[in-house]
């Protein structure tokens, strides 16, 4: 088995310093090989060899659109091992607060507006049976593994004709667009050039408009005024130059914003009870008010909310970092 020594012994970072720079939710390690005024990142993928060719086939779909990925500049997908281009250890989650978020977000925004113009043949499709597979991540994560609570017939029945429902509502924005799919504050780059750097797009996929936007403005690791929220989604539509009157812009968000904070829950328990990574649990909170939040909006999904409410709130009392 290839060891990141035996790997860095045949490149020219071989006698680099070799320091931890970070990790995931996934099993790949980030380490920063430095040498005098020089630095290039590490990413050990030895225990997911197979998110390597995806990450680096659309790599380059990014860089061809104008899009600020990281370069690659040595890889062995055999062993797993990537050189990337070093975008600095500062992200937009260390520096966002009711100051500047506006102009942040701004900024990524339109570097949404560009990623929605990257090559999408081949992509997997973000069609209602993924949707759907995301979803039920929280009943079975959330709800049951975690929080160890058994839903009525009534309850599940009414749950899974919610879950039907907001794929409909996600499926009925305009579709066919690269979605980064984790666009959030720990994945967006502020690297010295001061271009950010987009990272972690390995799963992207072919699907909805409004999916990157809301990872952006609705993040689960902290939130600002919900109306500015809109009015800045609102600002991303006019960029985008879709044609659509504020209601419908908005349903398109909100559903979009159900759908993913369903499935995040989900996935912050998984990662808790299956991989032992606890930090997660500190955000359910956040994640949950989100959803609840969005559907109170909307009849189809009331019934989902006031459930939410009665049943799971109780059980996650963890203060949630809301700025602005």
């Amino acid at each position: 088995m290839h060891t990141i020594e035996t790997y860095l012994a045949t490149t020219p970072w071989r006698t680099w310093q070799c320091d931890v720079a970070s990790a995931d939710a996934s099993f790949r390690r980030y380490f920063r090989l430095t040498h005098q005024n020089q630095s290039v990142i590490l990413m050990d993928a030895s225990l997911e060899k197979a998110s390597l060719k995806p990450f680096v086939e659309i790599t380059a779909r990014l860089l061809n659109a104008g899009v600020h990925a990281p370069k690659i500049f040595d890889a062995n997908l055999e062993a797993g091992f990537l050189i990337l281009e070093d975008f600095g250890s500062s992200h937009y989650l260390n520096i966002l607060n009711a100051d500047n978020y506006h102009a942040l977000y701004t900024r990524a925004m339109q570097e949404i507006v560009t990623m929605q113009h990257v090559d999408v043949t081949d992509l997997p499709l973000y069609d209602r049976s993924f949707l759907l597979h995301e979803m039920q991540l929280m009943p079975e994560w959330f709800l049951h593994r975690y929080l160890h609570l058994h839903l009525n017939t009534f309850q599940s029945t009414m749950l899974e004709q919610s879950l039907h429902d907001i794929a409909t509502e996600v499926l009925a924005q305009p579709q066919g667009l690269f979605v980064h799919r984790d666009f959030h504050s720990r994945n967006i780059m502020m690297p010295p050039s001061g271009t950010i750097g987009v990272i972690d797009y390995q799963d992207a996929m072919n699907g909805a408009l409004t999916y990157d936007l809301i990872s952006l403005l609705k993040d689960c690791y902290i939130a600002f005024n919900p109306q500015e929220i809109d009015t800045l989604a609102l600002t991303f539509r006019d960029m985008a130059k879709i044609s659509a009157d504020d209601a419908t812009f908005l349903r398109w968000c909100d559903f979009t914003s159900m759908q993913r904070h369903i499935k995040v829950l989900g996935i912050f328990c998984r990662l808790y009870l299956r991989d032992g990574k606890r930090d997660y649990l500190k955000d359910l909170s956040l994640t949950l008010k989100y959803l609840i939040r969005s559907a109170k909006k909307y009849q189809k999904t009331e019934k989902l909310a006031t459930l939410l409410e009665k049943i799971t709130l109780p059980n996650i009392t963890k203060e949630f970092h809301e700025v602005g």
